[in-house]
């Protein structure tokens, strides 16, 4: 109950931006642009501000991405065996149901999670998984997907999803942020008062934005296949994570950060995929929806296991 105490108000800014689209029957746009600006400014600045004024960071364990990637891979291809075996799926079905099972919505969910049930001393931890965890996915997507259709992965297909992530405003944040860190330069109160203004600000807005975004959304189309995702991802997920990193002697904060990470919702990049590889679309879109609300549950429970 303290877990949920603690997340509930979180969840509660999703069904805000729920009800807000639902009631008002805003246009589309307005959502999609909220998003985005949470995307690409709102978040961002937020990162920036931490990483640069966090003078003490601590030194990264490389245990701790060798916990949750680790867990990512051996649940993705149990993911994908799964669906093989169960739903009879083809290669690219197959490959966008395991990455529903392991591609957590880190930024709009995980990160105002980790602030609220962990705290800010979870946020370096926190930067270091958000700067490999989207390098990682898409390219554990494009193999997979290039190489159940044509047996073979294109170079050209890496090199454009490493560049699109590189260039990605969060993930540039966190470098420039570190950097500005190292070199032991202060931001100016003109520049520092407003970035601190935006990052009190990202969180709720982000969480809103989220829940706007889900009334694109059924939970409806191939239900079966959604559960199944919804499982996976709720459960199985956290559950690899934990364990790797117990086996890893991983610290206590850092556990409960990877844990945290691997037991929110799906993220929605995994319906972008989707999208893009035109498979399985109906049945991630439901599992987003459906991930969502359960996690207001889940990732407490979670949480709370893993601390007694």
């Amino acid at each position: 109950m303290h877990h949920i105490a603690l997340a509930s108000p979180l969840f509660a800014l999703v069904l805000v931006g729920y009800l807000v689209m639902r009631l008002t029957r805003w246009p589309d746009e307005i959502a999609d642009s909220l998003t985005k600006f949470v995307f690409t400014v709102a978040l961002p600045a937020m990162m920036f501000k931490t990483m640069s004024g966090m003078r003490q960071l601590p030194p990264v364990d490389i245990r701790l991405l060798i916990a949750f990637f680790g867990s990512c891979v051996i649940v993705f291809i149990l993911g994908r065996l799964f669906a093989w075996k169960v739903f009879g799926l083809d290669g690219a079905g197959q490959t966008i149901f395991a990455l529903g099972g392991v591609f957590s919505n880190n930024l709009m969910l995980g990160l105002p999670l980790a602030r609220s049930l962990i705290g800010e001393a979870a946020l370096p931890s926190v930067a270091l998984v958000l700067v490999f965890n989207a390098m990682t996915m898409w390219t554990m997507a494009t193999v997979s997907i290039e190489w159940a259709r044509h047996g073979s992965f294109s170079l050209k297909g890496f090199t454009l999803t490493a560049k699109n992530v590189l260039m990605n405003p969060l993930i540039l944040a966190i470098i420039f942020g570190t950097a500005i860190r190292m070199s032991g330069l202060t931001l100016p109160a003109m520049i520092d008062t407003p970035l601190t203004m935006m990052a009190q600000m990202t969180a709720p807005l982000s969480l809103i934005a989220l829940g706007m975004s889900l009334v694109h959304y059924g939970i409806r189309t191939g239900w079966r296949i959604s559960l199944a995702i919804t499982f996976i991802k709720l459960l199985v997920q956290p559950f690899a994570v934990w364990l790797l990193a117990r086996l890893l002697n991983l610290p206590a904060m850092e556990t409960q950060v990877v844990v945290l990470l691997g037991s929110v919702a799906l993220g929605i990049n995994v319906y972008i995929i989707a999208r893009q590889f035109r498979s399985l679309e109906g049945p991630t879109a439901s599992s987003l929806v459906l991930s969502t609300v359960l996690s207001a549950v889940t990732t407490p429970l979670v949480m709370t296991l893993i601390t007694v």
